[in-house]
């Protein structure tokens, strides 16, 4: 994986190196902070041990899963969009419409948001006795998930009988806390740890995004080998300026506090659709706290030079740029010629690759933020495998950490999301959250608004 903060580092000369090289220093002690709290088992550090835990278990049930027709994994957060990243980066597109002797794992759906349509629609799509059931979370108390998985588990008793609906359900959830630990127990289905020192947002290496992964072909051995190299990689480069992660972590602090305030990533990569909504919570989440923090903004290379890059190039001077590639995509198209003369005009497309007019329109958007003096950093990667998949992974999380560290904010718990939580269970009725209830409700009126007319 290549990194290069060149026009981030000097975009109209607004970044001065020498504060790079201060918050390099602050970084070594940093990454001190990460190994020293990882080893001592703090809560939030696990992530940086999962490239070395045992994962046998999740290869065994996995192992026992592909067997099935389908998946549905109910979950939301980093229990959702973790699989989606590597869902979409690693397997084919199209995945559920391909005949099942082409697919090497069963087709995928993924019960996240509570939508009376789309679980119908899950449901109908599924034949329950082929079918498996993920449950992840790991209090058992996020109301979306369980709400979610109380339909599914009433409509598996119903078609398969309490006994027989037990063998189509996992349950990912801590090894002590919470129901779902006890309700595995109690109906005698299969169950996986999710590592009480890992947090949502940073548990995709964990069972919570392996288990479906590994079940559908991903080789979860070599995820976890990639991120384990780049750990291996970040440890020994001692310099901000090679040292890819302090860097990119410096150059986001530097650019916030100059009062860009959004991080825009922009893959040139259908594939890498799904990573910008997993780094959105990984950074927003992590970040955005005590009135401080830069927006995660997705983009979508090329089709988002069709939306976006007028506002990015003569915009507002508030955001920072990543632009990432693929140095060898899976597949290729040749453009063919055509002979109709009404359209000679596109005879400079004729014989060149796709590929190479993606890598050229990011070359080209690149260098138009950066002509206009706003920063950029590229990033590519040589393929988009289970190594660099993983690698990836490990490093914006590694990132995202620094990117704290220099902040002087907690970026492993959530506060804010907390609050939102608290307040549903109150209009929910659930027991002891009467107060929640009552100050929601004193503040939706003040938020209310004339009727409107369409």
């Amino acid at each position: 994986m290549a990194v290069s903060g060149g026009e981030a580092l000097v975009p109209s000369g607004a970044v001065d190196l020498q504060a790079i090289e201060v918050y390099g220093e602050i970084l070594k002690r940093g990454d001190s902070w990460l190994k020293e709290s990882a080893a001592e088992g703090r809560d939030g550090f696990g992530w940086l041990s999962l490239p070395g835990r045992d994962i046998s278990d999740v290869e065994e049930t996995a192992k026992w899963i592909s067997g099935f027709d389908a998946i549905v994994q109910v979950g939301i957060g980093g229990s959702a969009l973790g699989n989606l990243m590597l869902h979409g980066a690693l397997l084919p597109p199209y995945w559920n419409e391909m005949a099942a002797s082409k697919r090497e794992g069963p087709r995928f759906y993924m019960a996240d948001n509570v939508d009376p349509a789309d679980n119908r629609m899950i449901w109908n799509l599924i034949d329950p006795e082929k079918t498996v059931f993920i449950v992840i979370s790991k209090s058992g108390s996020t109301a979306e998930t369980m709400a979610n998985f109380l339909f599914f588990w009433d409509r598996l008793k119903v078609d398969l009988g309490p006994k027989n609906a037990a063998g189509h359900v996992v349950v990912i959830t801590d090894e002590e806390k919470g129901v779902l630990r006890p309700f595995a127990d109690e109906i005698g289905c299969r169950s996986l740890v999710l590592p009480a020192d890992v947090g949502g947002r940073f548990s995709v290496l964990s069972p919570v995004g392996l288990l479906s992964a590994c079940a559908m072909g991903i080789s979860a051995r070599k995820l976890l080998q990639g991120a384990a190299e780049m750990e291996e990689k970040l440890d020994t480069r001692d310099s901000v300026f090679d040292n890819p992660a302090r860097l990119m972590a410096a150059l986001s602090v530097v650019h916030y506090r100059q009062g860009r305030n959004m991080t825009v990533l922009m893959p040139y990569e259908d594939a890498l659709e799904r990573f910008c909504e997993w780094f959105a919570q990984l950074w927003g989440e992590s970040l955005g706290k005590n009135g401080m923090g830069s927006t995660p903004v997705r983009a979508l290379g090329a089709i988002d030079q069709h939306s976006q890059i007028q506002l990015y190039t003569e915009g507002p001077d508030d955001k920072l740029f990543t632009v990432m590639t693929v140095g060898d995509p899976a597949e290729e198209i040749v453009i063919p010629e055509t002979e109709e003369k009404s359209l000679v005009s596109l005879s400079y497309l004729f014989g060149q690759s796709m590929n190479s007019l993606r890598r050229y329109e990011a070359l080209s958007t690149a260098a138009a933020i950066a002509k206009a003096g706003k920063p950029v950093i590229s990033i590519e990667l040589p393929k988009l495998d289970e190594r660099r998949i993983g690698a990836l992974i490990q490093f914006y999380e590694h990132v995202t950490a620094l990117s704290g560290y220099l902040l002087d904010v907690n970026p492993f718990d959530q506060p804010g999301v907390e609050q939102g939580k608290n307040y549903t269970y109150g209009l929910m009725g659930r027991p002891n959250y009467g107060a929640q209830a009552l100050e929601v409700t004193e503040l939706a009126e003040k938020l209310s608004l004339k009727e409107i007319l369409l």
